[in-house]
């Protein structure tokens, strides 16, 4: 199964991304939340995380660097606003000075809930305005986001 992306309305800065996982909603939580596994997964096709550290808990942190198939690396620092386990986790980019203009930085809120014997995982990406949204589907965000749902299905296998 693939995942579902849309704009929550064309009026809202938010772009919506859910998929259906035939796992148990707390194997998904661990798959999101221990940064070993979030290593294996996070990011597109190709991509690799040689540092994931993550502190998952409201205003802690989750340090990331991501490498690109062909080479380049890009360092993500976030701050976990919310967290529920195994329901709901909310975080947000730290803007990075050095980059000009920095990348969009939404809250982003995943939320897993029980359907039977799979889980429903929903992504809502709140941007600050319609023109960052835009600038961030340019920019390849939820396709980024979509396969790196695949990897973690991919991953649920193994589990």
């Amino acid at each position: 199964m693939t995942s579902t992306i849309h704009a929550a309305s064309p009026d809202e800065p938010t772009i919506v991304i859910t998929r259906m996982f035939d796992a148990p909603r707390e194997l998904i939580w661990k798959a999101i939340t221990d940064p070993k596994q979030v290593a294996l997964w996070f990011g597109g096709q190709g991509f690799t995380n040689p540092v994931c550290e993550m502190d998952v808990r409201p205003g802690g942190t989750w340090h990331h660097v991501m490498q690109a198939p062909n080479g380049p690396q890009f360092t993500i620092d976030s701050v976990f606003l919310e967290v529920v386990e195994p329901e709901r986790l909310v975080w947000t980019s730290v803007p990075d000075p050095k980059r000009n203009p920095p990348p969009p930085a939404p809250v982003n809120t995943v939320t897993l809930e029980v359907h039977g014997a799979q889980t429903k995982w929903t992504l809502v990406a709140r941007f600050s305005s319609i023109e960052e949204r835009d600038r961030a589907a340019q920019m390849g965000f939820a396709r980024m986001i979509s396969e790196g749902a695949e990897r973690v299905a991919e991953l649920l296998k193994t589990r």
